[in-house]
């Protein structure tokens, strides 16, 4: 692998700063006062077990202990729920405190490697490396950032870390600077691995243009493939690459298209008996042996019927609303990314599922069309499956205000954020100056999954009834 040498050190630091000692993965400055301290302080860790520590912080516990640990957790949200439900004069106090029953963590079908996309940040290294590619250590407002390869965490699969290893050789061996801060200049910056049971390995490398024209551009992604295809990243077996010109943290498709440079434009994974179409930007839960789990149990807590409606909010690239699609009448889904719903078409249509729509929009533009003039006699269920950042409250008041809805299964990695407010406006008693006029829901059952171990997420699954 090709070397970098070191470079200035970050701006961060206000005095003239120290020179990184990366066996022990802290700065010489100091040194004889630490060895003074040495007796009576234990060692600091290594960067490895920093960044194992704040990316996976249940790592060293058994498994069966994680669980434990997360049940914990997912009891103490219910405990809130069920206070904030009855300062609003809703008694909602049931055994333990709680405001439903809560069943045990259903655990990850794998524990070890599960992952099916990791996002790889370029900053700089513990040897003040610009060009390291890793995760961090530290945040930007503490100004301490410091980005550790990842070739050790136990929930990031070989190839992912592969991929990784291979791009930073490639950026280091390039006359570009890495974008750490945009206005600081520089060009290289994340890289998406995603992969599929199905062995497909796709590549998103994002890149800040900067001042480069059209040919100067042209000439980086011709290297960037020549790498991954014909040089030293050919040990990837990629089946797709995409560069991405990116001049924001984040950006999507219609922002800025994704470039393929190599290969096929999709990779595809099998789940619940199904072929699943998958674009670079596409959601698709992380965890594929523990989705195909959870979607099962869905299927179960629907309770649908042959002649039930299925709304599938935030569905993605159609998932969940294909793999019961068998179960019910109809199938809706709503999603935001066009890309996603252009593969839920496709999806839909590959597996010979018929009995589906998808709707193309921010589901708070969408969803009150949708069910303020909604007729069918037919029931009714909604599942939710939103990001961290929780339902648009639109959303929850379509909902909410839809009477034919009596079924309502929310998702959520985080409901101890966001999703709580969501859960108290769907639960609360009618308020008028909200807008929220209809009957309210009521938890019935909490179910948490595991699909992310050894980290302290689970996914929980909220039943709420009226």
């Amino acid at each position: 692998m090709a070397l970098c040498c070191l470079v200035r050190p970050p701006r961060w630091h206000l005095r003239s700063p120290p020179l990184w000692d990366r066996s022990l993965g802290t700065t010489t400055a100091g040194k004889g006062k630490k060895k003074a301290r040495e007796g009576c302080s234990p060692p600091e860790p290594s960067w490895e077990d920093r960044l194992a520590n704040a990316v996976t912080p249940l790592w060293r516990l058994p498994y069966q202990e994680q669980l434990q640990v997360k049940h914990e957790s997912q009891r103490k949200v219910l405990q809130t729920l069920a206070s904030r439900l009855e300062e609003l004069g809703i008694d909602a106090q049931k055994p333990g405190g709680l405001c439903c029953p809560l069943q045990p963590v259903v655990p990850s079908p794998i524990i070890n490697g599960y992952r099916n996309k990791s996002t790889f940040s370029v900053n700089r290294g513990p040897d003040g490396n610009p060009k390291t590619v890793g995760l961090y250590v530290g945040t930007g407002k503490a100004r301490n950032i410091v980005c550790v390869k990842a070739n050790h965490l136990e929930n990031m699969p070989p190839k992912h870390k592969q991929v990784a290893q291979c791009y930073e050789e490639f950026i280091c061996g390039s006359p570009l600077d890495s974008c750490i801060l945009f206005h600081a200049g520089g060009h290289w910056r994340e890289l998406v691995v995603r992969t599929t049971s199905r062995g497909h390995t796709m590549a998103i490398v994002t890149f800040h243009p900067q001042e480069l024209g059209q040919e100067a551009l042209a000439a980086q992604k011709a290297l960037l493939k020549e790498f991954f295809t014909c040089g030293p990243g050919a040990v990837c077996a990629l089946t797709s690459l995409y560069f991405q010109e990116s001049t924001m943290t984040r950006c999507s498709h219609e922002q800025s298209p994704y470039q393929l440079l190599q290969g096929e434009p999709h990779i595809f994974e099998e789940l619940c008996g199904l072929k699943f179409r998958i674009s670079p930007d596409a959601f698709f839960q992380v965890n594929t042996a523990g989705a195909e789990v959870l979607y099962q149990a869905v299927g179960k807590l629907c309770q649908a019927t042959g002649d039930t409606v299925l709304l599938d909010i935030c569905c993605g690239t159609g998932t969940i609303g294909l793999s019961l699609a068998r179960q019910v009448s109809k199938v809706i889904g709503v999603e935001v990314v066009e890309k996603a719903i252009e593969d839920a078409r496709w999806n839909a249509a590959f597996n010979g599922i018929s009995n589906c729509e998808f709707h193309s929009g921010k589901a708070e533009a969408v969803l009150p069309q949708l069910l303020a003039s909604w007729e069918d006699a037919r029931p009714l269920v909604a599942v939710v499956n939103p990001s961290r950042a929780g339902l648009h409250y639109r959303v929850v008041r379509a909902i909410r205000n839809c009477r034919s809805i009596r079924r309502l299964l929310y998702i959520s990695c985080k409901p101890e954020g966001e999703a709580m407010r969501n859960f108290l406006e769907l639960c609360c008693p009618p308020d008028p100056r909200k807008k929220l006029t209809g009957e309210p829901f009521a938890p019935v059952l909490a179910v948490p999954f595991d699909l992310f171990p050894h980290t302290v997420h689970c996914e929980l699954v909220l039943l709420l009834s009226r």
